[in-house]
C-alpha cells in the first residue's frame, strides 16, 4: 500500500514539475491559431461541464414554451449570440473564427445541455473561453428568453430561422437608467462584495490598479488604492458616495475631457462599485 501511495505521489510531482516547466520556459503555445493539446482540451472540457452541473439549479426553470418568451428570446439571440455562435444557415461574424476554443454551435448545445445549464452558462459565462457573462447586461427573464429560443433551435430550418428574424426585428439594448435624487435616497448603500465582482464586468480592471482584485494591475488610469481617503474624484468633484455613483455612470458630466468612457453602469451596479471603492482606504 505504501509503495502505491509513493508511486502516486511521485507521478503527481513529476506531472506538476513537467507542467511548471512547460509554462516557465514558454514551451506551451498560447496562440489561438494552434489547437489545445488533447489532454488540455479534455481537462478543460471536463472541468467546465462538472462545474456547470454542480451550480445549475433545475428547480428554477420556468415555462419555456410561451410564444412571447420565444419572440423576446429571438430578439436577444440576434442581438447578442448569433455573432459568435451563428444560427441555422447563418455564419458567425468573422472575428469569432479566430477564437480558441471555437464558440459552440448552439444547435448541438441545445441537444446536449439542460435548460438550467444553458441559463447558468449564459448568465455567468465561462472563464478563458471568450464566453461572456450576461448577468450585468440582461435581466434574468431575458436570459431565460434566450434559453427558450436556443431550445427551439434544433427544430428550425434555415428558412424557418430567417422567418423568425423577419417577424421579430433586432432591437438595440436600452441604455441603463440614470440616477435621480429620489433614487439616491431609495436605493441606499450598495453591496461592497457585489461591487468587487462588478469591477470585472465593467472592465475597471483593464485600466486601474485595484488592491485585492486579481489582474487589476494596469496603469492606464490612476490607481484606486486609497481612493476612499481622497478629497476629489478625478481631481474635479468632491469625493462623496453619491458623486462617486454619478461619476461611475457618466464621468464626462464632471470632466468632459476625461478618457474614462461611459460604460453603461446600471444604478445598482454603480452603487455596489462605489460601496467597494469606499473600502479602499489604504495607500499600500
Amino acid at each position: 500500500m505504501k509503495i502505491k501511495i509513493r508511486t502516486i505521489v511521485i507521478l503527481l510531482v513529476l506531472g506538476m514539475t513537467t507542467a511548471a516547466g512547460l509554462i516557465y520556459f514558454g514551451i506551451y503555445n498560447v496562440a489561438a491559431t494552434e489547437q489545445h493539446t488533447a489532454p488540455v482540451y479534455k481537462l478543460l472540457e471536463y472541468a467546465m461541464r462538472k462545474s456547470v452541473l454542480l451550480r445549475a439549479d433545475s428547480s428554477r426553470v420556468p415555462d419555456l414554451s410561451n410564444e412571447q418568451r420565444l419572440r423576446s428570446g429571438t430578439t436577444h439571440f440576434r442581438a447578442h449570440c448569433v455573432q459568435c455562435h451563428g444560427a441555422p444557415g447563418v455564419a458567425p461574424e468573422p472575428f469569432s473564427y479566430g477564437m480558441m476554443p471555437a464558440p459552440a454551435n448552439l444547435v448541438a448545445a441545445a441537444r446536449e445541455w439542460e435548460p438550467a445549464e444553458l441559463f447558468w452558462v449564459i448568465r455567468h459565462g465561462i472563464k478563458m473561453s471568450g464566453m461572456p457573462a450576461w448577468e450585468y447586461r440582461l435581466s434574468e427573464q431575458e436570459i431565460w428568453d434566450i434559453v427558450a429560443f436556443v431550445e427551439r433551435l434544433p427544430t428550425l430550418s434555415p428558412q424557418e430561422y430567417e422567418q423568425w428574424g423577419k417577424q421579430v426585428p433586432a432591437q438595440a439594448s436600452p441604455a441603463p437608467a440614470r440616477l435621480s435624487e429620489a433614487d439616491n435616497v431609495a436605493l441606499g448603500a450598495g453591496d461592497a462584495k457585489a461591487g468587487e465582482r462588478a469591477l470585472q464586468q465593467y472592465l475597471c480592471v483593464t485600466c486601474h490598479q485595484i488592491p485585492g482584485v486579481a489582474g487589476a494591475n494596469r496603469h492606464v488610469g490612476p490607481p484606486l488604492n486609497g481612493i476612499a481617503g481622497r478629497r476629489y474624484i478625478g481631481g474635479v468633484v468632491l469625493n462623496t458616495p453619491e458623486n462617486m455613483v454619478r461619476w461611475l455612470q457618466n464621468p464626462k458630466q464632471f470632466a468632459p475631457l476625461s478618457a474614462m468612457p461611459d460604460l453603461g453602469v446600471t444604478n445598482k451596479d454603480a452603487r455596489d462599485i462605489a460601496a467597494f471603492l469606499s473600502t479602499l482606504e489604504d495607500l499600500d
